[in-house]
């Protein structure tokens, strides 16, 4: 799961755990100014691997996955907690 926010923040979560696992900022367009960093729309393609986005500089952007990126080259430091449920 992917948000996108009015800064051009992107942040990717784990869908089960809700582990934000990756943070990263979008470019500016040269020529643009900072305040039109925004992200309007995020969608992936149809296989998944390609992220598109529409921003506020008016701009479209597609990132792709790493194929080299594995396990042991972007270990995910997370670990979960236990949560007592609030007795009532």
């Amino acid at each position: 799961m992917v948000s996108g926010g009015d800064n051009g923040s992107m942040q990717f979560f784990d869908y089960l755990t809700g582990h934000c696992f990756q943070k990263m900022d979008t470019i500016v367009q040269p020529g643009s100014l900072d305040s039109e960093a925004g992200i309007y729309a995020m969608t992936f393609d149809r296989s998944y691997s390609r992220l598109l986005t529409a921003e506020a500089d008016k701009t479209i952007k597609v990132y792709k996955e790493d194929e080299t990126c594995t396990e042991e080259t972007h270990p995910v430091n997370w670990k979960p907690s236990i949560r007592r449920k609030a007795r009532y």
